[in-house]
């Protein structure tokens, strides 16, 4: 039971702040809290159950660099859609990429993605090949993620209420940026 409770914290305490939070506040803004939630979620679970499967039988599948790569291109494509938007004809919190997958789909697939390399990603690695309990690290690394991005989602759905959409999304696509080039510098230099 403690390594679901020192993963909880861990992961939790590592969250915040981080450019994951970022993506889980900014869909808050643009759909409904749940399916936010909802997405985290299932995003959450399926990377650190990989995170753990990874700390107990490698050390790396994909070397760092080209994870970072992949994660720092995502970015900038999340800040050019976030400046982009979407179109009027759509209903209010539906994406338009989201016609085939949803905003559920689009979600999970986005903060998927975001992960990918992240420190909570790397920390749930180092805690399976640490801790005896792999289902307690991946199940208290899944909640406190989640938890912490609770705590985004709920900023994203006040912040969505009180603010323009367009300052959300310039400030969004900047930070995206932001994240973007630190991670393609933290690959590449």
């Amino acid at each position: 039971m403690s390594a679901f409770f020192v993963s909880t914290a861990l992961i939790f305490f590592a969250e915040l702040g981080d450019k994951s939070q970022l993506v889980a506040l900014w869909f808050a803004t643009r759909y409904r809290w749940w399916i936010v939630l909802a997405g985290v979620s299932l995003a959450t679970l399926v990377v650190h159950l990989g995170s753990v499967a990874l700390g107990l039988a490698f050390d790396e599948l994909l070397p760092e660099r080209w994870l970072l790569t992949i994660v720092g291109v995502s970015f900038f494509a999340f800040a050019a859609w976030s400046l982009r938007g979407d179109t009027l004809e759509e209903e209010p919190g539906e994406p338009r990429l989201g016609k085939r997958f949803g905003a559920f789909g689009v979600v999970t697939a986005a903060f998927f993605l975001s992960e990918l390399g992240d420190k909570t990603m790397l920390a749930t690695v180092s805690l399976a090949g640490r801790e005896a309990s792999a289902v307690g690290v991946w199940l208290g690394s899944t909640l406190g993620m989640v938890l912490a991005d609770a705590v985004a989602i709920g900023a994203g759905v006040l912040a969505g209420k009180r603010l323009p959409q367009r300052a959300i999304a310039v400030v969004a696509a900047l930070l995206f940026a932001v994240f973007g080039a630190w991670a393609l510098w933290s690959a590449w230099v």
